[in-house]
């Protein structure tokens, strides 16, 4: 299993950004997808889930109505779009399988900074 993470970047509040996760090594379209996200000093945060068909997808409270998940199995590719990005949403962000999201993430994240 290989999941690499992408996008992150500095952004000021308000801003937007698009992770992107791309998936190898285990058959993608049959698994339910999560984005988690660790701040500095603080444990793994849930942040969205995904259905495997793409149909059914869940939020965090604190990111409902901001970020939007989304994934295309023709690729293999997991996305997260950000939008009204605020400070409290710097963390690093990891894809992972919907099973194993609160276990050790498998691959590098993706740095989230919103600062102005």
């Amino acid at each position: 299993v290989q999941l690499v993470e992408s996008g992150g970047g500095l952004v000021q509040p308000g801003g937007s950004l698009r992770l992107s996760c791309a998936a190898s090594g285990f058959t993608f379209s049959s698994y339910y997808m999560s984005w988690v996200r660790q701040a500095p000093g603080k444990g793994i945060e849930w942040v969205s889930d995904i259905s495997d068909g793409g149909r059914i997808t869940t939020y965090s409270a604190s990111v409902k109505g901001r970020f939007t998940i989304s994934r295309d199995n023709a690729k293999n590719m997991l996305y997260l779009q950000m939008n009204i990005l605020k400070p409290e949403d710097t963390a690093l962000y990891y894809c992972a399988r919907e099973i194993e999201k609160f276990g050790s993430p498998r691959g590098q994240g993706t740095q989230v900074t919103v600062s102005s």
